[in-house]
């Protein structure tokens, strides 16, 4: 891959509900470290794109580093990149926000409008909206970018993760869906099922064997 560059996200995005506080999700980026060193290894330029909380490859020093909080924020770093720089491919790791602070008020209905430090003397109710998804977006921006998406679903049922994955790898135009269940959060060692566009599947064991996998596949 000499020549070629790699953009990679990785972790979980962090939805702030004030300056000190927000919601996340359980993505620690260990899938996002094996395929930036996968990639490296393989003599691309990496651009690792990683959540507030998640993990840097070993070799981190090597890569062009670049950290995002929200989901919007992921989406304009991507956005720029595959506009304005030569990306060749896209993998898309990192664990995406699905809802988005829309007003927050405290118990008696009153909008609370300051943003540094909510008051902790009672608990605020929170008003939630649907946050925008990314992976359709970047065919939209760069037509010509390989993409790889990742579905996570909560069923272990295999024809099921296969079943969602294929349905987001045609609606989101990638080249790649790698389906995994949500079991993987806890462990490295899940199976994940890489799928091409053309309907091929191959079931590998562990993350960090799927990342070398994936890896193998976008080479060829």
């Amino acid at each position: 891959m000499t020549g070629k560059t790699v953009l990679i996200t990785s972790g979980g995005t962090l939805e702030k509900w004030d300056n000190v506080r927000g919601h996340t999700n359980l993505s620690k980026g260990i899938m996002g470290c094996y395929l930036a060193e996968a990639a490296l290894a393989a003599g691309a330029n990496v651009i690792y794109v990683h959540g507030y909380f998640a993990k840097l490859p070993n070799h981190a020093e090597q890569m062009c580093l670049i950290g995002f909080e929200g989901i919007e924020h992921l989406g304009s770093i991507i956005q720029q990149y595959v506009q304005e720089e030569k990306v060749d491919i896209v993998i898309m790791a990192a664990a995406g926000s699905d809802w988005l602070v829309d007003k927050v008020f405290d118990q008696s209905g009153n909008e609370l409008t300051e943003q540094g430090k909510m008051p902790s003397d009672e608990p605020p109710i929170i008003h939630f909206k649907k946050a925008p998804k990314i992976l359709p977006q970047i065919k939209k921006w760069q037509p010509n970018v390989t993409l790889i998406g990742f579905k996570l679903e909560a069923t272990t049922d295999e024809v099921e993760l296969k079943k969602r994955a294929m349905k987001r790898m045609q609606t989101s135009q990638a080249q790649f869906m790698v389906a995994n269940s949500s079991a993987s959060l806890y462990g490295e060692h899940e199976p994940h099922w890489i799928i091409a566009a053309n309907g091929e599947v191959i079931r590998v064991e562990g993350k960090e064997a799927t990342a070398q996998q994936l890896m193998k596949i976008v080479i060829t």
